[in-house]
């Protein structure tokens, strides 16, 4: 059942989105080689602590850390650790989410280390303006497959990437994830039409191959990686349907 957000909850939604923006712009200045992606979550949980909100990612179904720290080939749920230390070349999505007076805000970005290849480079570019061009196709009454399954899986194929399907953004704000699910690739089979008041996730995973299948690792039950050992980028925005089109929350 998709949740149409009442003024008072949208005005909530908006302060925990802030804070889960002001964490991610934080923690960038901390991507750098030699820095375990374990730094990076105790930062992030120490920022969001400080700030009198709670790392929504900890604990939530066992996930045992506070951001998903996403690199290289890892598609999300990346799981900080004191052994993964970012080297020059990498790729790193962060992901955060807040809960600040029971409201949730929700946002990720991918940041490159030191030079990077001119795949990755693309890579980055492309899912970044993928995820911009679908937010400027938002508009209430139209399809959410519309503006942003077609808008994202065919802007992303014209470089030859895809996006992976087996995931996908999701209604946010009261909950962690709440309905509707947001497919980033044509899916007119669970459509449906935008209304003012929606308050979702848009954040797509594009891998850089036109294989988009991925698989979760078996021992932690969370990393997810491409299958054939692809990068993969990830950019997120929880957005606010307005009566005029859509609206980013999670920007400064």
């Amino acid at each position: 059942m998709v949740i149409i957000k009442t003024p008072k909850q949208i005005g909530e939604i908006r302060r925990s989105c802030i804070l889960a923006a002001q964490t991610l712009k934080y923690l960038s200045g901390f991507v750098k080689s030699g820095v375990s992606t374990e730094s990076l979550n105790l930062l992030a949980h120490q920022f969001i602590l400080d700030h009198h909100a709670i790392p929504a990612p900890l604990n939530y179904n066992h996930f045992p850390k506070s951001i998903c720290t996403s690199v290289n080939n890892v598609v999300c749920h990346g799981i900080p650790s004191d052994r993964v230390i970012l080297r020059d070349g990498d790729i790193i999505n962060l992901d955060i989410t807040t809960i600040l007076n029971g409201y949730y805000g929700d946002t990720s970005a991918t940041y490159h280390v030191g030079q990077i290849s001119p795949l990755a480079k693309q890579l980055i570019r492309a899912t970044k303006t993928s995820l911009d061009l679908a937010i400027k196709a938002l508009k209430p009454g139209k399809s959410l497959n519309i503006c942003v399954g077609q808008v994202i899986g065919e802007y992303v194929a014209k470089f030859g990437f895809s996006p992976v399907r087996d995931l996908g953004g999701h209604g946010v704000g009261l909950k962690f994830h709440e309905d509707p699910f947001i497919f980033h690739y044509d899916h007119p089979q669970d459509d449906i039409i935008l209304q003012s008041g929606m308050i979702f996730t848009i954040e797509p995973m594009i891998n850089a191959s036109p294989d988009w299948h991925v698989t979760i690792d078996e021992r932690d039950g969370w990393t997810v990686r491409t299958r054939d050992g692809s990068l993969s980028c990830q950019f997120e925005h929880t957005v606010l349907i307005t009566p005029t089109g859509g609206e980013v929350l999670t920007k400064l």
